[in-house]
């Protein structure tokens, strides 16, 4: 299982580098990001190598912020791959609330991270199916 820091911020210009100037700062290295938004705020979800550092240093500087699970796979980069593991949630029944990928891994195969309301059987039936599963420490 991976952690992910959420953080919420203001959708006008300079929003986004603000948060990533406050874990540069802090020594934070960003593995990967993901932004969703609305015309009124943002949600970054950003996998970092200090998910603990990342959000107390956040949340010092005002920004709101939250830590939560999500899965990360390793997938070689062959054409099909996402969608034979999508395949295999489907048919394990998983729902998948989001998702995104990290491709830059200093030459290893990309990650794709999602989040899913049942983790411990995404897990299952993604091990059954002989998908990778990445661990924090791996990345």
């Amino acid at each position: 299982m991976i952690r992910q820091i959420s953080v919420f911020v203001e959708n006008q210009p300079g929003s986004m580098m603000n948060v990533t100037s406050v874990l540069t700062e802090t020594g934070v290295n960003i593995r990967a990001i993901s932004t969703f938004d609305t015309p009124e705020f943002g949600i970054m979800r950003l996998v970092v190598d200090d998910p603990v550092s990342a959000k107390n240093s956040l949340t010092e500087k005002g920004f709101v912020t939250r830590v939560s699970d999500v899965i990360g796979v390793e997938l070689k980069d062959e054409q099909g791959n996402l969608n034979q593991m999508l395949k295999i949630l489907a048919d394990g029944k998983i729902n998948i609330d989001y998702i995104y990928s990290f491709v830059i891994r200093e030459g290893k195969a990309p990650v794709m991270v999602f989040h899913t309301d049942d983790f411990e059987q995404a897990e299952k039936v993604l091990e059954t199916a002989g998908v990778k599963i990445m661990e924090e420490e791996e990345l």
